[in-house]
């Protein structure tokens, strides 16, 4: 088992992978990008979707790690589309509909109309076309994004978000950019016990966490995990939290 230690988003998360995940998984899937990007001579942009909670951010900070130590690999840099949040200010002053009931935007953040997702079509579109340029990222203790922490540069791209192979209108297009795909799927239960874990790491009193959870995040997985588009490569997360094919 490799432990691996990061900080996402502000937050310290530790995690562990098999040797066969790395073996039988992650290796491949590096060596297959570098494989790709070699032969279409351009940068390579890979998606991978999976719903609130499934470990995907960390998982791309180790498959970055492990490209650095793998010789015949090309050099990864990951991305995350949290950065396109809208900011706080935002999403506290403007409403929704949900259910038949207007509610503020705030109440159900992370969900995909809390997006700006014209500016991630965009920016997208920069990164697919082999521009460097930059990127931004969230800070959960902050609640809100910050523009161009990030240099895009790399031949190998990896981004990384709950909603890039959402089959809604406006998202399915988002993976059209991509030349590989990745879906992770997971347990509800699971999902929902790695949530409120997440939520309480931030700051959140318990029972604060668990009721945001169930009103908001407990929506998205479901989002996630009943309207997707195909992937090139389907994982699961198991509740030890290792993946499998």
């Amino acid at each position: 088992m490799i432990e691996y230690q990061v900080n996402i988003n502000g937050i310290d998360v530790q995690a562990r992978y098999t040797e066969t995940s790395v073996e039988n998984i992650f290796r491949p899937l590096l060596l297959e990008l570098t494989r790709m990007q070699r032969m279409k001579k351009r940068r390579i942009l890979a998606m991978l979707a999976a719903p609130p909670g499934a470990g995907k951010s960390t998982l791309l900070s180790f498959l970055s790690a492990l490209a650095d130590d793998i010789p015949d690999v090309g050099s990864v840099q990951v991305i995350g589309m949290d950065g396109f949040h809208r900011r706080q200010e935002y999403l506290i002053t403007h409403t929704t509909v949900r259910d038949g009931q207007e509610i503020r935007m705030v109440d159900i953040k992370g969900a995909p109309e809390t997006f700006d997702l014209e500016s991630l079509r965009k920016r997208i579109e920069k990164v697919a076309a082999g521009e460097h340029c930059g990127w931004p990222v969230y800070d959960r203790h902050l609640h809100n994004p910050t523009d161009n922490v990030i240099q895009v540069t790399e031949d190998i791209v990896i981004l990384e978000g709950n909603y890039l192979l959402l089959d809604r209108d406006g998202w399915r297009e988002l993976a059209d950019y991509a030349d590989y795909t990745i879906l992770i799927r997971a347990g509800e239960e699971l999902l929902r016990k790695r949530l409120i874990a997440r939520k309480t790491a931030s700051g959140y009193p318990e029972e604060k966490a668990r009721k945001f959870v169930e009103f908001s995040d407990m929506a998205n997985v479901k989002e996630c995990m009943e309207h997707n588009r195909t992937a090139d490569l389907v994982l699961t997360l198991d509740p030890d939290g290792t993946y499998r094919l």
